[in-house]
């Protein structure tokens, strides 16, 4: 009699009497029968428990050779095959491809990469018309592709080749080769396309992986080499800028009349070119995660007064109206004092630049429970919905017009956040829209006590 324990191991499939299994019924056959009836009824249990633990193997990896590997075994053990192997469909030759065979065929490395023609073969005729072929004999067979059997080695006498699609997109042929008794069976066949079927999700997941993974390490190489580039550039313009400073501020000192304006020009050319290096490096020392803090306790306040004076010069300029507003002067924060004020320095910068001339910023802050939420908000241009992620990436513009009309290369909201997210912080923006202004906000964990 059938049992709870009569499947592979792992598996345990119970059997209940009134249902579905073969009973003795008065005037229905002989013992004979009946126990033929048993016999088919286990073996189709242990056929679809072999099915269940082959497909649970086949999902249970997204590393596309192993993967080949399992699901040739599995298929070479269920249907009793020599050998078993995957073609995958190559669109740009319009051909398919061997990949993998069974590993213990001694054959494998002649196969591998072997192209097989969609006319004039067994398996492109498969994949052509997306059905099942099986061949007992292939001695004689028209469309057996024997230029295989050339290459490889292997002497390919039947087989059985499955379609294996992913929704409408062609993923390849699976087969077996060489049955190793008797012929090709309807076990065989509804075997094969389940495991096919099974196969062509797994195969996709799989190659989906390894396409991102490629695309994640060509994105990680072409940040290693900005990195790099910002890492030299920098450092090597740092003395020739050093030696234009000194001569400029020289030169302003003791120059009168048209010389001193030219002076002046090359200084504060030079002193925004060193601004810039300054932030290519504070951006790659965020990148590697080495923006050291040097925290202290010390008044909010305090940190607002320096960003304030650092920024007057050009709000003026542009006629703008800066507000500061501080509710309580003795509110302690514990942070790099240098750091965090670049930060709002920062802020307020871009706040500058993207506000017409005549406009109104304000730089406030307010007490949470656990937090201070510091805000910088602008009555400017705005920002689009969708680019509100975006405004802090390093290099990006919200719009090329921008660009041009106010300059700059986009990093100062980028190092300002890193700056905040390093104090274990938090940075967003907030906007209406295109000509309704900005706010940008701050959290700052308070500290305990």
């Amino acid at each position: 009699m059938p049992t709870a324990n009569c499947c592979p191991q792992g598996y345990r499939v119970g059997l209940i009497p009134n249902e579905g299994m073969p009973q003795n019924v008065k005037g229905k056959g002989n013992m004979t029968e009946q126990q033929e009836l048993l016999t088919d009824y286990e073996r189709e249990i242990h056929r679809l428990n072999r099915l269940v633990q082959a497909s649970l193997v086949i999902n249970s990896t997204l590393e596309l050779r192993p993967l080949l590997s399992v699901i040739m075994d599995h298929v070479a053990d269920l249907t009793n095959a020599e050998s078993a192997s995957v073609m995958l469909y190559d669109p740009i030759t319009d051909q398919l491809r061997f990949v993998a065979a069974t590993t213990n065929d001694p054959f494998v490395e002649n196969l591998l990469n072997i192209l097989v023609p969609l006319e004039g073969s067994l398996a492109g005729a498969v994949l052509r018309e997306n059905r099942v072929i099986m061949r007992d004999d292939l001695t004689n067979d028209p469309q057996h592709f024997r230029a295989a059997d050339a290459k490889s080695g292997f002497d390919t006498r039947s087989l059985i080749g499955v379609p294996m699609r992913y929704k409408d997109e062609p993923i390849g042929v699976l087969e077996a080769v060489n049955k190793k008794e008797g012929r090709w069976t309807d076990d065989d066949r509804r075997n094969m396309l389940i495991l096919a079927s099974q196969a062509a999700v797994a195969i996709k997941n799989a190659q989906m992986m390894e396409q991102l993974q490629r695309a994640y390490n060509e994105l990680d190489q072409i940040d290693k080499l900005k990195n790099d580039f910002i890492s030299i550039a920098s450092h090597e313009l740092r003395t020739p800028l050093s030696v234009i400073l000194g001569y400029a501020t020289f030169l302003k000192e003791d120059a009168q009349g048209e010389i001193s304006a030219h002076a002046s020009a090359v200084l504060n050319s030079a002193l925004r070119m060193r601004n810039l290096i300054e932030d290519m490096i504070n951006l790659r020392y965020l990148k590697l995660g080495e923006a050291d803090l040097v925290r202290e306790h010390i008044p909010l306040a305090a940190i607002f007064q320096v960003a304030q004076s650092d920024v007057e010069g050009l709000m003026q300029a542009k006629g703008h109206t800066l507000q500061v507003r501080l509710p309580d002067l003795s509110l302690i924060v514990v942070v790099d004092r240098l750091k965090l004020g670049m930060a709002l320095t920062n802020l307020l910068n871009n706040a500058n630049k993207f506000t017409p001339s005549g406009g109104r910023i304000v730089l406030s802050y307010e007490r949470k429970p656990a937090a201070v939420w510091i805000t910088v908000k602008d009555t400017g241009v705005g920002i689009p919905q969708d680019q509100l992620e975006r405004v802090f990436e390093a290099f990006h513009q919200v719009e090329d017009h921008m660009t041009r009309r106010h300059g700059g290369m986009g990093l100062g909201l980028s190092i300002a956040k890193g700056f905040v997210e390093a104090h274990g912080g938090r940075m967003w923006a907030e906007s209406d829209g295109a000509g309704r202004g900005s706010t940008f906000y701050i959290s700052l964990p308070l500290p305990k006590g």
